[in-house]
């Protein structure tokens, strides 16, 4: 058990030999899921948990504490639960009816995934919110709707937990670099969210330039952070300074367990958080009270414009030479 589940009355008595959770949504999405997924495994130690989703990313949980398998929602014959009246695939239907409990992440107001899950046999299903709304964080209300099964989820800090394949990959397609290592990630889903390209690179010559940063700086990016990291690479030729793209969810992980993390409100931020690296994020147009990762090593930043082009570069600098010093400190 990591951070328990608080009892508030009788847990269900209809046996919990199988679960399964349907969570579709991006990268963020999923992790913001992780402690109500610990608040089930606490729970249900025993239990085989699955989970139904993007496998690309539910991998961050598949044999890492929360799941003992994934199943890839991108499966046609889905398609068939969502049409009123239609005739299931009879292996879905045997495949669902399998489990003593599901709890869906998805979006389906008119209740037609639900009657057709319940024409298959299913007799214990949880609807959690497939939108999050703005009156308390999204954790919280991701977690609320297994307080029906008589626990609620305390700790809404989530944890991914790389494995030594994970780490031992990332050596091998990095190589050994210096501690402490800061990594930096300037993209998310959205332009509004981005600070600024040139203050990325005023932050990054002056870790490569000074003494501050005695270790490497890497910078990580998928496909849609190209245009925004293209220009880093054509600057930062210093051999301190790494570039990992497109890189599997879980082997991100493992780079940033240890690492001192920038970036925006994305996944990826998320990802870090929950990895365990110290992160100072940028916030913009988003509000952090419902966004932002509730772990104790992230701090963020954002103007009370709620702009993030108006967070000072000086402010940036300072929080991350703070956390640099701390690191050495610890060493």
């Amino acid at each position: 058990m990591l951070s328990g589940a608080t009892l508030i009355s009788a847990p269900a008595t209809i046996s919990m030999n199988r679960i399964l959770v349907i969570r579709g949504g991006a990268i963020g999405d999923f992790i913001l899921t992780l402690p109500a997924l610990e608040a089930l495994r606490d729970a249900y130690p025993r239990a085989h948990l699955e989970i139904l989703g993007y496998k690309h990313i539910a991998v961050l949980a598949e044999n890492r504490f929360y799941a003992q398998a994934v199943r890839s929602i991108e499966y046609g014959a889905l398609s068939s639960f969502f049409a009123k009246n239609s005739q299931p695939s009879t292996e879905l239907a045997h495949y669902f009816a399998s489990f003593d409990l599901i709890v869906s992440y998805l979006y389906d107001p008119d209740g037609i995934f639900e009657n057709n899950l319940s024409r298959c046999g299913v007799e214990q299903l949880i609807r959690g919110p497939a939108k999050i709304d703005n009156h308390e964080h999204a954790m919280r209300q991701l977690a609320r709707p297994l307080e029906q099964l008589g626990f609620r989820a305390d700790d809404l800090a989530a944890r991914i937990f790389p494995s030594d394949a994970d780490r031992n990959a990332v050596e091998k397609l990095l190589g050994r670099f210096s501690k402490p290592l800061v990594v930096f990630h300037p993209g998310s889903g959205s332009e509004r969210k981005n600070w600024p390209l040139e203050n990325w690179i005023e932050i990054g010559n002056h870790l490569l330039d000074s003494n501050d940063l005695r270790g490497s700086l890497v910078v990580v990016s998928g496909e849609a952070d190209q245009d925004r990291v293209r220009p880093l690479r054509a600057i930062w030729k210093n051999e301190r300074a790494r570039f990992a793209s497109n890189f599997p969810l879980p082997e991100l992980a493992a780079l940033f367990q240890d690492a001192i993390f920038l970036g925006h409100d994305s996944g990826i931020s998320h990802l870090a958080a929950a990895a365990g690296a110290n992160c100072i994020l940028l916030f913009g147009p988003t509000d952090p009270d419902v966004w932002a990762p509730m772990n104790k090593n992230v701090t963020v930043l954002r103007a009370p414009s709620g702009r993030v082009n108006d967070i000072g570069i000086a402010e940036v600098e300072a929080a991350v030479a703070k956390a640099l010093r701390r690191r050495e400190s610890m060493q």
